[in-house]
């Protein structure tokens, strides 16, 4: 049976309350979700020997999370990932965005969804107990059109299963990408480089990057290339290889395009296991991509949980979400999202040990 409690996590410098929400089920997987940018805080998980551990990357405290940091366990939106020169068309009108990431946005601009503080309410999904939180998106904020209401459930299953469904709809036209931006290391968070992983993705391609990690339009075949997990890799075996796309990212940190048909449920995306350990992780999704990030950004600069300093590769994400700058690529997966429509989209994150 989930179980579902609260607690004060802190206060904003406005003075708004802000909680934590932590689920556990039967089968010794817990987590917790702050309603200060949806994060995800802490996720227990057992290993083969039913010895649990933190794997989620953030912070002990309300406070790491106010101020700058990598979108540890963030909801991201209003778009993750980027948009070049933080600039699109709709409907022949040019909307400019913040550049937080000169050239370009990233992540929704300088005050995405990672950083106000959403509506939390317990609820009943599923035949479980479900964290449901509501932001609403204002018609303008952080240049983006449309007065957007968004919806967001968290839930844990018995089958040892963190979903996430999102849901939103706009009263006027407008672009869209959302997605959770969890850093895991399945050894448990601080342990170190999280290279020895074995990673597998289902996907046949992927999107390659210009300079400033900008999709150039094309979509190649992983085949031949350091791009190809669809066998099981360790994440170290390829990533220091002499490819343009590696150097150009520091390492991996490009969308794969998911070889499944996510439209009649959540389709299989991933999978991680930590050999010494045995944990895995598998994700589902109804996303066309996934993008997997190596963590080639933190490098000492930020002090986590524990006082833990996470170095260079020391977390790993895969997130789930549409390619990055669609708006300006009307070749890809369409991100647009008109009065009248729903968005909807779900990521299932599934634990165990082998």
């Amino acid at each position: 049976m989930t179980e579902l409690t609260k607690q004060r996590f802190g206060a904003l410098p406005a003075g708004e309350e802000i909680f934590l929400y932590r689920f556990s089920n039967g089968n010794g997987l817990a987590f917790t979700v702050t309603n200060f940018g949806g994060r995800i805080v802490n996720i227990w998980a057992p290993d083969r020997e039913g010895k649990r551990e933190d794997i989620a990357l953030g912070f002990d405290t309300l406070d790491g999370y106010v101020h700058k940091n990598p979108y540890f366990g963030a909801l991201v939106g209003r778009y993750a990932n980027r948009i070049a020169n933080g600039r699109f068309t709709l409907d022949g009108q040019v909307y400019q965005l913040p550049v937080n990431n000169p050239p370009n946005t990233l992540h929704g601009g300088f005050h995405g969804f990672d950083s106000v503080p959403w509506k939390a309410a317990e609820v009943h999904h599923n035949g479980s107990r479900a964290l449901q939180l509501e932001y609403l998106s204002r018609d303008g904020e952080e240049g983006f059109p449309g007065n957007l209401q968004t919806t967001v459930l968290y839930s844990v299953t018995e089958s040892n299963e963190l979903r996430i469904d999102f849901h939103a709809t706009t009263d006027k036209k407008t672009v869209l990408n959302l997605t959770n931006h969890s850093y895991f290391d399945l050894a448990g968070q601080g342990k170190g480089s999280v290279l020895d992983h074995v990673v597998t993705i289902n996907a046949d391609r992927y999107v390659p990057i210009d300079e400033h990690l900008i999709p150039t339009g094309a979509l190649p075949a992983v085949a031949g290339t350091p791009f190809d997990f669809r066998t099981p890799r360790r994440i170290g075996e390829r990533i220091d290889d002499p490819d343009p796309q590696l150097k150009l990212a520091l390492g991996y940190d490009h969308t794969f395009v998911l070889s499944k048909d996510g439209a009649n449920g959540p389709g299989f995306a991933a999978k991680a296991v930590e050999p010494k350990s045995g944990r895995t992780l598998e994700v589902y999704t109804t996303q066309p991509g996934v993008q997997f990030y190596t963590g080639n950004h933190l490098t000492g600069n930020v002090t986590g949980k524990g006082g833990v300093v996470y170095a260079f590769r020391t977390g790993f994400c895969l997130e789930t979400q549409s390619f990055p700058d669609s708006p300006n690529h009307p070749d890809f997966p369409s991100t647009e999202l008109a009065p009248g429509d729903d968005y909807r989209s779900t990521t299932i994150y599934r634990f165990s040990a082998e």
